[in-house]
């Protein structure tokens, strides 16, 4: 009786709570209330109950009570609802739908289970346990059959449930798969227990490719220290198939987690917990055809993380310099154009600038190519491992013991020793990074050094207590190491060599910088070297105050030509062409250029010329190749325009434009001497040919926009790549530098289709690639000479910020952005036969600390190659030079007018003739022997048509370009004496050295990358001083003339 009270309480309750909702629910169809499922239940299982007060024989009657649990889930989903929405919890829908898909099979098996446990008491009466058991098997699709129904009603029901289960259960499971599908794609969430107790940095990107991803991944994580860390990746794009495949790899899927959202979402950072991160990394899309749009969106990314989470440290990447300013908060930013033009300029004077600097940026073991049987392979190999490193000098084992001493001294006595070489220092109470601040700068405890090395000195295998030994014995002195000190063998080689070096005599006080050194008297003596001066001499060491020389230039050549000559001044550029360009001290004109006088192929009312040939210019020409004359192109002229290069070696700068540009732009550049633009493109030779092609020393084809993005991936390369081709084979000579959009694409660059020697270079690019190395490409003749370059290798300069915060800065110094008072700059210096006593590069860099305080950093080589093709070599060589010798004193004639000498040329592969002296020599004998034969075997003249026939067709390829190209300079009124079409470099391959070890033999024509002392960092101080030292110096202080400088 109480059980039968309590029931019926429970009913009414029940009852009374239903009709009323029904009743605050109506809408004015009832018909829809009443067949819902839970007024059905409620039903059921309340009325029987209430009809029992008035019927008394029915209370015997059984009432399925246990389908109140389907309105038990019913009430549980509407409170897990209210609870989130008084929560404000967004991303519940997953954890909504795993719940419902639980409660629905807690149901169905709990219904199976009573209904067939009560209707089987007329059968077997099964306990509730095997009623449990066998809806656990019939669910499950096992089936033993040891349990079943065994009247018609329990069969019924198991019926009834069955297919209950075949509709309800697939529905929940299509649902939760949808939200599973659709949490996948955005990412879900990184959990905030995981961003407080692990290490993440989050990557902002538009949409993320393989190759972007790849190479942070890489390069991020090639830094010991940060193994532990996470990455999230902050996309608005669904993920690429590509990245999918590549995140699924255990190496990456544990460390790399990709939320699809924006940046522009406070929930989305959320999401990624930006605020707990340790840095946000926020890249443009350079594949974009309006890269200011992708600046624009950029600019937004970083003010909306900057707002979300102020404390967050940005690292920013922007595409065009007139919107940096925008970005100026961010930790770290690099501006693409800027350093892209920069560096393209740098590579016309210092060669194969692009690839020192993108090894440099480049995390490296330096065991690329040390399988390969080419020893250049194996020493650039070696040498690219070679990184920018730094340490608080107090704290080193390297430099602390020149404490007091000058820069210099440190820096030579730092690399003959250990093989490190010392670039820059930073001062404790200065934040400025000073490169070479020259031997009056004095070495200080608090100093932190910036150094080259294979490692850095806290991984470095030296044995310091051994050398503390022999300083205690007296030996330091003298360099001796012991035998199991482990000091790597360049080491020890180069410490024989400062042995020899310290016992050397000084130079005469009058003799030339770099001269040859007297012998006094001894024949067997071997040429001295001055030593390192611990400190400064201000009478011998600093090198020619360039503010000085100029005008002694400038009077030698008024003298030598008999005519006016412009002046220039020095001076900053009075209009910089957008906000926050770094101030460079430059060569000016007096007074502005008219903008009409700018064109180089139209005259004006101030000049008549029409072309190049017309202004007589006695330095080779700079052509740069764009769409249109960005802000940016004004960093490619200020480097070459830079007040440390001397006025003899400026390069006149022609700009081939697509478009006319803009007024504002002219501004800018109508105040440097010798630049001009001219309308056309790199696919027309007439505009080619009108712009001084053939005067040219360099031809610098810059990535258009418009190409940058195409329906295939890596086809935005293939019109810039087929026209640079085109100019390979009708102007070999020329020194062509190409930017590409992707860097696979330089295998493509100067392409020869049976270049065995290729082919072998290909198969190691793979082998360096499965080995796990980032700088597969490296081994590309193109990239190692310095003649392609992609703007996309300079992304890890971002990343390696993120270890190093000093990277930027050294590389914004290195390119000539950044000009800080007393910092030194990049130059080179060619080593000729008056050189090579020098021998070693250990001796050449005691010859230059000793002699002009400049410090070496690399070598540019270039060896002579053979590329064995199809074609028989003696055959290409003769159809060459029978060529050759048809128009060698036309070619003479204009190399004279021009002012050009071999010695003095740039590039050390160098097309003149002499440059290859038993080629010619061959050449020549085979040119005579056929003149002689035809002159004494008259009777042999038809098998000499015959011969000449044969090699008119070997040649007919080269012959017709040849043609092509003298009929268009005959139709536009050019001279064609100075197309030199035969004479190339296409024998020859070169590559960067950075750092080499000290017992480095010397080459003939290795060009040595320097690193020189600001020249007016003293100049106000004993101005007198250093204008006395000048008279007795001989060597300009410019990597150019400094060909004729004797070592």
């Amino acid at each position: 009786m109480p059980l039968w009270a309590v029931q019926v309480s429970i009913a009414l309750i029940s009852f009374l709570e239903t009709m009323l909702l029904i009743y605050l629910s109506y809408k004015g169809n009832i018909w829809e209330q009443i067949f819902r499922i839970s007024f059905i239940l409620e039903m059921i299982n309340t009325v029987p109950f209430i009809i029992t007060i008035f019927w008394p024989p029915l209370r015997n009657l059984f009432i399925p009570v246990f389908l109140n649990c389907w309105l038990a889930k019913y009430a549980l989903e509407n409170m897990i609802n209210d609870l989130h929405r008084a929560i404000q919890r967004t991303q519940s829908a997953m954890f909504n739908q795993v719940l419902i898909l639980i409660c629905t099979l807690l149901c169905l098996v709990f219904t199976g289970t009573c209904g067939i446990q009560h209707l089987e008491r007329a059968g077997e009466k099964l306990s509730l346990f095997k009623s449990f058991y066998f809806c656990i098997v019939t669910f499950s699709t096992v089936g033993y059959g040891d349990v079943t129904p065994k009247i018609w009603p329990s069969q019924l029901l198991v019926v009834i449930m069955i297919c209950v289960a075949l509709v309800v259960l697939p529905l929940q499971f299509e649902e939760l798969v949808y939200l599973w599908m659709e949490r996948q794609k955005s990412g879900g969430n990184y959990s905030r227990h995981r961003a407080q107790t692990e290490k993440h940095v989050v990557l902002c990107v538009s949409s993320l490719k393989i190759d972007l991803l790849m190479d942070f991944l890489n390069e991020f994580y090639a830094h010991p220290r940060l193994q532990d860390y996470y990455v999230v990746i902050l996309c608005p794009t669904e993920m690429d198939i590509q990245v999918r495949r590549v995140l699924q790899i255990p190496l990456w899927s544990q460390r790399v987690i990709y939320l699809q959202g924006s940046a522009l979402k406070d929930q989305d950072l959320m999401r990624a917990k930006m605020d707990n991160g340790e840095a946000c990394f926020i890249l443009s899309s350079r594949n974009e055809v309006d890269r200011t749009a992708a600046d624009h969106q950029t600019i937004l990314r970083a003010w909306a993380v900057k707002d979300f989470a102020p404390n967050c440290p940005l690292y920013v990447q922007i595409l065009k310099p007139e919107n940096k300013f925008h970005v100026k908060f961010a930790d770290h930013v690099v501006c693409e154009e800027e350093c892209k033009y920069a560096m393209l300029a740098l590579n016309c004077v210092c060669p194969a600038t692009s690839t020192l600097i993108t090894l440099l940026v480049h995390t490296s073991r330096g065991q690329e190519g040390q399988e390969s049987p080419e020893q250049w392979q194996r020493m650039y190999g070696r040498c690219s491992g070679n990184e920018v490193y730094h340490i608080r000098m107090g704290d080193s084992k390297f430099f602390m013991e020149y404490e007091g001493k000058s820069f210099t001294y440190a820096a030579f006595h730092a690399h003959k020793k250990y093989g490190v070489c010392l670039i820059g220092i930073r001062r404790e109470e200065n934040k400025s990074i000073l490169l070479n601040p020259g031997p009056r700068h004095i070495m200080a405890a608090s100093d932190t050094c910036f150094y080259i090395n294979i490692t850095k000195e806290e991984n470095s295998a030296f044995i310091f207590k051994q050398e503390e030994k022999q300083k205690k014995k007296g030996f330091a002195g003298r360099g001796t190491y012991d035998g199991p000190s482990r000091l790597p063998v360049h080491s020890i080689i180069a410490s024989m060599v400062a042995m020899d070096l310290q016992n050397t005599e000084c130079r005469p006080a009058n003799s030339s910088k770099l001269t040859l050194p007297a012998e006094n008297g001894s024949s067997n003596r071997r040429p001295s070297i001055a030593p390192v001066l611990e400190l400064a001499d201000t009478s011998s060491l600093l090198p020619c105050d360039l503010l000085s020389d100029q005008s002694e230039d400038e009077m030698t050549q008024s003298d030598e030509e008999g005519s006016a000559v412009v002046e220039y001044v020095k001076g900053y550029p009075p209009n910089s062409p957008y906000i926050g360009s770094s101030p460079t001290l430059c060569h000016l004109l007096p007074e502005k250029a008219p903008f009409c006088c700018l064109r180089l192929d139209k005259g004006c009312k101030h000049n008549s010329f029409e072309d190049a040939k017309a202004y007589g210019f006695k330095n080779k020409l700079i052509i740069v190749s764009a769409e249109t004359a960005g802000n940016g192109l004004y960093n490619f002229i200020v480097p070459l325009r830079a007040y440390y290069r001397s006025r003899k070696e400026l390069n006149p700068i022609v700009l081939l434009l697509d478009n006319k540009p803009e007024h504002h732009f002219l501004e800018a550049i109508c105040c440097f001497p010798m630049v001009y633009y001219m309308e056309g493109t790199i696919d027309n030779l007439d505009s080619l040919l009108q712009c001084g092609i053939i005067y040219a020393d360099n031809l610098v084809v810059v990535d258009k926009e418009s190409t940058m993005s195409a329906e295939e991936d890596y086809m935005a390369d293939a019109k810039t790549i087929v026209n640079v081709q085109t100019m390979f084979r009708l102007f070999p000579s020329l020194s062509i530098i190409t930017e590409l959009t992707h860097p696979s694409n330089m295998r493509f660059m100067q392409f020869r289709a049976k270049d065995s020697y290729s082919l072998a270079l290909s198969k190691l690019e793979k082998k360096e690639r499965e080995n796990g190395s980032n700088l597969a490409f490296m081994f590309r003749l193109p990239f190692a000479a310095g003649r392609v370059f992609s703007i996309s290798m300079l992304d890890t300069l971002l990343y390696q910020s993120f270890v190093k915060d000093y990277m930027i800065t050294i590389t914004r110094l290195l390119l000539g952005l950044d000009t800080t008072p007393g910092s030194g700059y990049l130059c080179a210096m060619k080593i000729t036969e008056d050189d090579l006593w020098i021998r070693t590069y250990g001796r050449l860099f005691q010859k230059l600390c000793s002699s002009s305080a400049e410090i070496p950093i690399g070598i540019y080589r270039t060896e002579s190659h053979m590329f064995a093709t199809s074609e028989p070599h003696d055959i290409r060589a003769q159809s060459q030079i029978s060529i050759n010798v048809e128009d060698c004193e036309d070619t003479k004639d204009v190399k004279e007018h021009w002012g050009i000498k071999t010695s003095h040329h740039r590039n050390s592969c160098s097309s003149d003739q002499s440059e290859h002296p038993l080629l010619r020599r061959k050449s020549m004998q085979w040119a005579r022997r056929l003149s002689r034969k035809g002159n004494k075997h008259s009777s042999k003249t038809a098998e000499w048509i015959s011969q000449q026939r044969l090699s008119l067709y070997r040649r007919s390829e080269r012959q017709e370009l040849s043609e092509l190209v003298k009929n268009r300079m005959k139709h536009l009124g050019l001279p064609t004496t100075g197309y030199d079409e035969m004479n190339d470099h296409q024998n020859t391959l070169s590559y960067v050295l950075i750092n080499p070890p000290p017992d480095t033999r010397l080459e003939l024509n290795d060009i040595v990358y320097l690193i020189r002392s600001d020249p007016l960092a003293h100049v106000a101080n004993d101005g007198h001083s250093r204008k006395s030292s000048c008279s007795n110096k001989l060597g300009p202080c410019n990597p150019e003339t400094r060909d004729e400088t004797q070592l």
